[in-house]
């Protein structure tokens, strides 16, 4: 598949491989331009990488895109960490009438993963092609790592914590967004307690 970023059409390459043990199917996206780097955020210098707005449209869009060319009908759609943090705003904005999606949970987990200084300026203008207007995207203002945190909050219907030590300002936005939170737990709980996290919230 392509997509298109500011314009641009870029290559989507879905890649498949499985778990035996697990019976699993695990599903990968790729862009050579975008991807196939010796970092993964940043430079051998440590510089923040320019186009690190446009890798994380695609690759936001390209799970979702990957989801509606399989026809998966998700109940659960769970982002982990920041460079998924557009998932949830594209959605409840730009997906919010597609059929697949209509009746998903989305669950963000939020962890110890801050990145400094900003996105791309033209971040904002980039997602004015999915139907996301600037209302959905005030807070990016500037978009920086907390903004992307509470936008993806905002959007989310559950929240984990998949961290002990979270930024606080982060903390209390979501303790004060009235959604439901599952606190951080060990190896040792985890695997238990996310499946009654799911339960509960696929009840409601």
């Amino acid at each position: 598949m392509n997509l298109i970023i500011d314009d641009t059409d870029h290559s989507l390459i879905i890649k498949v491989t499985s778990i035996q043990q697990a019976r699993m199917q695990v599903y990968f996206i790729d862009n050579e331009e975008y991807f196939k780097r010796k970092f993964i955020f940043e430079d051998e210098n440590d510089q923040f990488f320019e186009d690190n707005d446009e890798r994380m449209i695609f690759f936001n869009r390209g799970a979702i895109e990957t989801t509606k060319k399989l026809r998966w009908t998700p109940d659960i759609i769970h982002c982990h960490g920041w460079f998924s943090a557009l998932s949830p705003v594209f959605i409840k904005r730009s997906y919010k009438n597609d059929p697949l999606f209509k009746n998903a949970k989305i669950v963000y987990s939020i962890y110890d993963d801050k990145f400094t200084g900003e996105l791309n300026s033209g971040f904002k203008k980039k997602l004015d092609y999915y139907d996301i207007k600037a209302t959905d995207l005030k807070l990016l203002k500037p978009a920086n790592y907390i903004n992307l945190q509470k936008t993806a909050i905002d959007y989310s219907d559950a929240l984990i914590m998949g961290n002990e030590n979270i930024c606080p300002e982060i903390t209390e936005y979501a303790e004060k967004s009235g959604k439901k939170i599952l606190p951080y737990k060990n190896e040792d709980e985890y695997i238990k307690e996310y499946n009654t996290f799911y339960n509960a919230l696929l009840k409601k």
